[in-house]
């Protein structure tokens, strides 16, 4: 029986294979799951319904299961205009506060799509996030104890 707190096999072996310097993209429910991510990255989908699962459930988990070195999170694009360039991401915002001592890097939406095909993505998790720009990459770090 496993102590922690995420129980989902799949997802506990892909995690286990990352290793130090893998990334894990948690993406929300707009992301391009089949061509904005790397290829070869194992792919969790748990976006059983509109907003269920949300990025943020999800990260609370995966934040107890693996060291964090690195939080990314994507913004607006210099050419989004309207919806597509809020005054403030919300769910940014969340995460700031839940990662504490955690650096955060932003990444411009189309460069954030670049950044996620790259083969040290090796993790992509869809979940049903209906928020906007609520999409997080994760860098793992190195276990300390």
């Amino acid at each position: 029986m496993l102590y922690g707190p995420m129980l989902h096999p799949q997802l506990l072996g892909a995690l286990g294979r990352a290793g130090h310097g893998g990334r894990v993209l948690i993406g929300d429910g707009n992301y391009p799951s089949m061509n904005g991510v790397n290829p070869s990255a194992e792919r969790i989908y748990l976006n059983l319904a509109p907003g269920l699962l949300t990025v943020s459930q999800i990260l609370d988990v995966v934040k107890e299961t693996i060291p964090v070195e690195e939080v990314c999170i994507m913004v607006p694009a210099d050419d989004a205009v309207g919806v597509e360039r809020p005054e403030t991401i919300p769910a940014h915002d969340e995460y700031r506060e839940t990662m504490n001592g955690v650096p955060f890097t932003e990444i411009k939406r189309w460069e954030f799509y670049e950044v996620a095909k790259r083969p040290d993505v090796t993790v992509f998790i869809q979940s049903a996030d209906q928020r906007l720009y609520a999409n997080v990459m994760l860098t793992l770090g190195v276990r300390t104890t």
